[in-house]
């Protein structure tokens, strides 16, 4: 089975350096550039079945996909971005000015803190590992392509390739990427990480 990964497009937050979480933010107008140079490459290929999150940044990528390619969208909600409770919408100084203690608590445990109203990382990581084995084994010998977002292809490229906990963040990952992995006999490997080569004739890319 193949597994193609791809993030959404950018966002006006992704910009904006705030951190969307499970709330949202619609693409930007490079964002809708990305998502159909994504699914021009999309086209391409051979895939038979197609996931996203249920976040709009992530159902506005799909359709657009979904246009060009003529597949219909599966919507799985446990592909929804990282859970960051309070301090979804807000940027990094904007979270030490309305809660200081809790970043400072963030800061200090990482991985494990589990952020009021949200969730911590490693439960983020978690279910994005037992969401992708799932798809995994609901399609055997195909190829599935799922629209999700940052923390969850970095849980899940973490859990694949071994890494401890939270260090993922030293590889690049750029809005609307591609990622390849394979699952054969119950294992997964990377197959492709962070691969803009679709985007090459826009404007240079960022993160």
């Amino acid at each position: 089975m193949k597994l193609i990964i791809v993030r959404h497009g950018e966002t006006e937050w992704n910009v904006q350096d705030k951190a969307t979480g499970q709330l949202d933010s619609p693409l930007t107008p490079k964002g809708i550039r990305q998502a159909y140079a994504i699914a021009d490459r999309l086209r391409r290929l051979s895939f038979t079945s197609f996931y996203s999150s249920e976040l709009g940044r992530a159902v506005q990528t799909a359709n657009i996909i979904a246009e060009v390619c003529g597949k219909k969208v599966m919507i799985d909600p446990q592909l929804r971005e990282w859970n960051m409770g309070i301090f979804q919408g807000l940027t990094v100084s904007e979270m030490h000015q309305k809660f200081p203690q809790e970043r400072q608590d963030y800061e200090r445990i990482g991985y494990e803190y589990v952020i009021p109203e949200g969730e911590s990382l490693r439960q983020c990581r978690d279910r994005a590992f037992r969401v992708m084995n799932a798809i995994a084994q609901r399609h055997p010998d195909e190829t599935v392509v799922v629209i999700t977002h940052g923390c969850v292809l970095m849980g899940f490229f973490e859990m694949v390739l071994g890494l401890p906990p939270g260090n993922s963040w030293r590889f690049q990952l750029y809005n609307a990427n591609i990622c390849t992995f394979e699952y054969v006999n119950g294992c997964w490997s990377l197959i492709v990480w962070n691969d803009v080569s679709h985007l090459e004739q826009m404007e240079t890319v960022t993160a």
